[in-house]
């Protein structure tokens, strides 16, 4: 938050949302779009092809290697052999039976593969479907913002929701957020006496500072600040002699 020059009370301010706010939010949509294609590339062909060289290995240890024990004794190794070929089974080499591991390095699978159920393959589109939704709700609330601003006259400001509120009604401002995050809250009652509460947003709104400048100018109501925090002993304590 840079310091700026402080308002003259008849200046009229007006904040527009930052760069930097478009930019998170723009960031945070793209994010979770690409989250929500992810979970459904995966429940459509990620999950069913990991299925498939799951099956793949039950096939390879219940009928190929069982073949293979039964050829063995019966004696018929050579025509398993030649009939795996054939069939463009992994047949092992010098009368050594096939091996799992290296019929998957050959292929690009993993030694171990995930069989995923029904019920994981569904929550793929479910996952999906509810990142993409809220891809859209940010995307939404990005537009809604695009034309919102922050404004200050002389005897009032007009918060982006379109609330007027004069500054002669804040009674309390809290500003312990405000270095690290360019927060402050006014509260103020209004035209029912209700207390309500309005946000300074100095990061979303360009100049926001100002307006906070505007609101504290004259004000006399309790203003809740950081306390800094004490000094460390070794700065505080003399050194013994």
């Amino acid at each position: 938050m840079e310091a700026a020059a402080p308002p003259t009370s008849e200046e009229v301010i007006v904040c527009r949302v930052t760069r930097w706010y478009f930019r998170r939010m723009g960031i945070l949509a793209g994010m979770l779009f690409l989250m929500g294609m992810y979970f459904l590339y995966d429940g459509k062909y990620g999950y069913p092809a990991a299925n498939k060289v799951a099956e793949e290995k039950e096939w390879f240890e219940q009928v190929l290697l069982k073949s293979y024990d039964e050829a063995k004794a019966a004696g018929a190794l050579e025509a398993w052999a030649a009939g795996a070929a054939a069939k463009g089974w992994p047949a092992g080499k010098n009368g050594e039976p096939p091996r799992w591991i290296s019929h998957a390095a050959a292929k690009g699978w993993p030694e171990k593969p995930h069989k995923y159920t029904d019920r994981e393959i569904v929550e793929q589109f479910w996952w999906g479907g509810a990142t993409l939704c809220a891809a859209l709700a940010v995307a939404v609330v990005l537009l809604l913002n695009r034309k919102k601003t922050l404004r200050a006259e002389s005897g009032h400001w007009i918060t982006p929701e379109g609330a007027t509120v004069r500054y002669a009604d804040v009674f309390r401002v809290d500003k312990r957020p405000w270095d690290q995050k360019g927060l402050a809250y006014a509260w103020h009652k209004d035209a029912a006496g209700r207390e309500k509460r309005a946000v300074i947003d100095d990061l979303k709104y360009q100049g926001a500072a100002r307006v906070l400048e505007r609101i504290l100018a004259g004000f006399k109501g309790e203003l809740i600040e950081k306390i800094p925090d004490p000094p460390d002993d070794a700065e505080t304590t003399p050194p013994q002699a």
